[in-house]
């Protein structure tokens, strides 16, 4: 017969037992990401949907990120053969593969970084996602950075001005604005920018100003060219391996995709957003000659003339996917200009 000392043993040891069996039953979701962990992307987006996803399915997911995994180019890979669970990554990195996205990159949209992303997820789910270019790959989001500036080592007042300059590029539209700029095209990755600028490989880069904090250009630039309309946007997608998801239950998959899709593009556009605004700061403290060109300015005109047609191009590229093209970009024209931030 137990005796109380006995009882009181046996029954520590069975709620031990109980919860090794639930912590055992939570899964990692391990995203991989290629920024710093002090990058907006890591801390404010998918530290902000890991705390969505954990208290969604009650702790049986938890949300870890696993850091230098190398060029942003691969995660796609990366997560396709399920090395990782998850990740982000921009298009314009893998060039042919993802044409549809690239509908927000183009000149002139006129929005920040927030109404951008939620406009390019509305118009996937409407009129690309039958076109299956993300095939291997379950989408989460789709986002895009804030409107693309020049920052550079030299002053700028006109396009002859960036004739033959060595210009980083990340791909997609930048390389079409390269071209018609004139401008020595250095494809590289983001993380690659400020050792590039130290080094005197680049006299400057196309990107968003979030990267003067982020990525610390502050100390590597001196002047920052910022169109009226923007010059470009970026688009990136976040995605997760789908038999990881299958490995779920249907109560976690569905709450996974409920906190992901226009929610989660809003979250990383406005992280960007906010950026922008930060990397605005920090370029003006640090005394960079900032020029916000004028609508009038003979440098926006001549810009402007150069770029005309691109979206048109964009249509013809993407005639093998058979979408609505025109309807589409129609469409995302009129939801980013009409957003209103919750």
């Amino acid at each position: 017969m137990l005796n109380n000392k006995s009882v009181c043993t046996l029954f520590f040891a069975m709620i031990t037992m109980l919860y090794s069996s639930v912590a055992s039953s939570s899964t990692t979701l391990t995203v991989g990401t290629w920024l710093s962990p002090t990058d907006k992307q890591n801390t404010q987006v998918w530290g902000t949907w890991g705390k969505w996803v954990e208290e969604a399915t009650e702790g049986r997911v938890t949300v870890k990120l696993e850091y230098g995994l190398g060029h942003p180019k691969t995660m796609f890979q990366l997560v396709e053969d399920g090395v990782v669970d998850a990740s982000f990554s921009f298009h314009g990195y893998v060039p042919g593969r993802f044409k549809l996205p690239q509908i927000v990159e183009q000149p002139g949209l006129g929005v920040g970084a927030e109404a951008a992303s939620v406009a390019l997820w509305r118009v996937y789910d409407t009129y690309f996602r039958d076109a299956n270019e993300f095939e291997g790959l379950e989408l989460l989001a789709l986002f895009s950075h804030g409107p693309g500036t020049i920052q550079s080592n030299f002053p700028i007042a006109a396009v002859s001005d960036l004739a033959g300059k060595k210009i980083r590029i990340g791909g997609g539209v930048q390389t079409a604005l390269a071209e018609r700029l004139d401008v020595t095209m250095v494809a590289a990755p983001a993380t690659k920018a400020y050792e590039m600028l130290q080094q005197g490989v680049i006299d400057g880069i196309f990107m968003p100003l979030a990267q003067q904090k982020s990525l610390r250009l502050n100390e590597v630039t001196k002047y920052i060219s910022i169109f009226p309309k923007g010059m470009y946007m970026g688009s990136f997608s976040m995605f997760i391996n789908p038999e990881f998801m299958e490995s779920l239950s249907e109560h976690d998959r569905n709450a996974i995709r409920k906190l992901s899709g226009e929610k989660l593009s809003a979250l990383a556009g406005k992280a960007w957003e906010e950026g922008d605004l930060e990397g605005f700061e920090i370029a003006n403290s640090a005394g960079l000659v900032i020029n916000e060109i004028s609508q009038d300015n003979t440098f926006s005109i001549e810009f402007n003339a150069l770029v005309a047609g691109m979206d048109k191009e964009w249509i013809e590229s993407v005639k093998d996917r058979g979408i609505d093209a025109e309807g589409a970009l129609k469409a995302l024209r009129s939801i980013a200009n009409d957003y209103e931030a919750n």
